[in-house]
């Protein structure tokens, strides 16, 4: 009697066992190459795993990359962990306002951006304003290749900011005297460090939050302040022409920075996708995480465990507790 009436319990068990292994929640998480969105994207990923019991992958990719597998919802890329508005705002009225297949969280947190030289530049040479870039003495030690122009670093390839900064050289009136250049961040990193040491003058795109402003003594050059007539930017992604068509010559509004994900993931992993609603962090918070990463060669991954457990109240918050 005993064996008959234990049958029918492991069965349950044995099927409620079943059920939970079924029913953990997975996620694949993009991850671009810019530093504070690995920060952000590691973050995502160990609260996933240690607060949720879920499975999380992350997966490199740039912006159009990213935006396309969340509009395709098959769960190759899940999640953008760190949304630029308006720079990827081709990306946004497409698959957000458009499709309809991607979902913006309610959570910002505030980013500027510009054009910036050191601190030690800019004092010895009576930099300010970009303008002061076309100035040919300050244009001349700026010349590293010995071509006639300096070199200013317009951002990575596959970045909306870098077609922007691309535009702005040229409208500002600087070709003649600096030469924009696309290159990955850790190679502006290591230039930005080299002509502080040498002594050199370097220009390059700068943008708050980002571990920058704690590596190096830099300093942000004005620009004509933000007027939306004289900001006309159209992306590769919306017209061939983009280049041609566009016209900028104001400093960019400040942005609007969030995640993104895909609108299928609350019905794949609605757990994972309430805490991506729920989600915040502010600008300190990925300057700091930046920092730690790229400044102090910390593991992305061992830096967010360290968060995670440091900061159970806003861990908390962000899981609805």
């Amino acid at each position: 009697m005993k064996n008959k009436t234990l049958l029918p319990i492991v069965a349950i068990a044995f099927s409620v066992a079943s059920s939970v292994s079924y029913a953990a929640e997975t996620v694949n998480i993009g991850v671009p190459s810019w530093t504070g969105a690995q920060a952000i994207a590691n973050l995502l990923k160990v609260v996933v795993e240690t607060r949720i019991g879920g499975t999380a992958d992350l997966v490199p990719g740039n912006n159009a990359t990213i935006f396309q597998a969340m509009d395709q919802g098959k769960g190759d890329i899940d999640v953008h962990p760190d949304v630029w508005l308006p720079n990827q705002e081709s990306f946004t009225k497409k698959y957000v306002d458009g499709a309809g297949t991607v979902q913006l969280s309610q959570n910002a947190y505030q980013g500027d951006q510009g054009f910036c030289v050191s601190n030690n530049f800019a004092k010895a040479n009576n930099i300010t304003d970009i303008a002061d870039l076309g100035r040919p003495d300050v244009a001349a030690k700026m010349d590293s290749d010995g071509n006639g122009r300096g070199e200013i670093w317009i951002g990575a390839p596959g970045w909306a900011s870098a077609n922007v900064n691309q535009v702005k050289v040229r409208d500002y009136g600087l070709l003649d005297f600096v030469e924009p250049v696309r290159a990955e961040e850790s190679v502006k990193t290591a230039r930005v460090k080299d002509s502080i040491t040498k002594d050199e003058g370097y220009a390059f795109y700068c943008y708050k939050p980002h571990a920058v402003w704690y590596q190096f003594d830099v300093v942000m050059l004005s620009e004509p302040s933000f007027d939306p007539a004289k900001y006309q930017m159209i992306q590769p992604s919306d017209d061939a022409d983009w280049y041609e068509k566009s016209s900028v010559s104001t400093k960019d509004a400040l942005k609007q920075v969030q995640i993104a994900y895909s609108k299928s993931l609350p019905d794949r992993s609605p757990a994972i996708a309430e805490f991506f609603e729920r989600f915040s962090v502010t600008a300190d918070d990925v300057s700091n995480f930046a920092f730690e990463i790229s400044g102090n060669g910390r593991d992305p991954a061992e830096f967010a465990r360290e968060w995670v457990e440091a900061n159970p109240d806003r861990v908390d918050a962000w899981l609805g507790l």
